[in-house]
């Protein structure tokens, strides 16, 4: 994993459903050779008004995407730099649902569509090893983690800061001996242990019934 570039993936949307909801920001951080290398960003305009409790989350009103372009114009920019390099989110199935729905509903058709776009590629999510790492902590939201690993977020709820932080804690996991050091061996354990979450959330919400 030491060896392998890392994009890591934010985005800020007007609420939790990727099938109706839509993006309003998205960021990229790139990792390679042991530093970031690339940081980048994008406004986008929903094309429809962002919901109070979604602008008091990330604080991106009406106004702030007004001007700004669609997510189809600045989609080949946002390949682009998901480009050759293994996608990192946390808690990725959020920003990858929204990514491929964004995507699929654009129309767009484009060759050679980079790691992150590819349905076979597994994104790496530190929230996964959070819960592994941070076992003990009632709360592994990124923030809550970030403060205990001593990482600042600048902006929390802004795409580019937390995508930085996810990549910062991730990085900081790595070095844990519980965390497999290749991408195929985290790749196999990260399943391993979302499974196993999801076993155990079904098992507490079914002894609720």
């Amino acid at each position: 994993m030491a060896d392998l570039p890392l994009v890591s993936i934010d985005t800020e949307t007007t609420g939790r459903d990727s099938k109706s909801d839509r993006i309003v920001e998205i960021a990229c951080v790139r990792w390679e050779r042991g530093q970031v290398t690339a940081r980048e960003c994008w406004l986008v305009n929903p094309e429809r008004p962002i919901p109070d409790e979604a602008r008091e989350v990330h604080g991106i009103s009406d106004a702030d995407v007004a001007d700004k372009p669609r997510l189809v114009e600045v989609l080949p920019e946002v390949l682009a730099a998901l480009r050759g390099a293994v996608p990192l989110a946390y808690n990725a199935a959020f920003d990858r649902d929204f990514l491929q729905a964004e995507l699929a509903r654009s129309g767009a058709v484009f060759e050679d569509l980079p790691p992150a776009m590819q349905t076979r590629v597994e994104w790496v999510d530190p929230l996964t090893w959070a819960r592994v790492l941070q076992a003990s902590e009632k709360s592994r939201a990124l923030g809550e983690v970030c403060a205990r690993m001593g990482i600042q977020i600048e902006q929390a709820h802004r795409a580019l800061f937390d995508a930085e932080a996810a990549l910062r804690v991730f990085l900081i996991f790595l070095e844990d001996v519980r965390v497999p050091k290749t991408y195929g061996g985290l790749v196999q354990e990260q399943r391993r242990l979302a499974r196993a979450f999801a076993d155990e959330r079904g098992r507490f919400w079914q002894a609720k019934l």
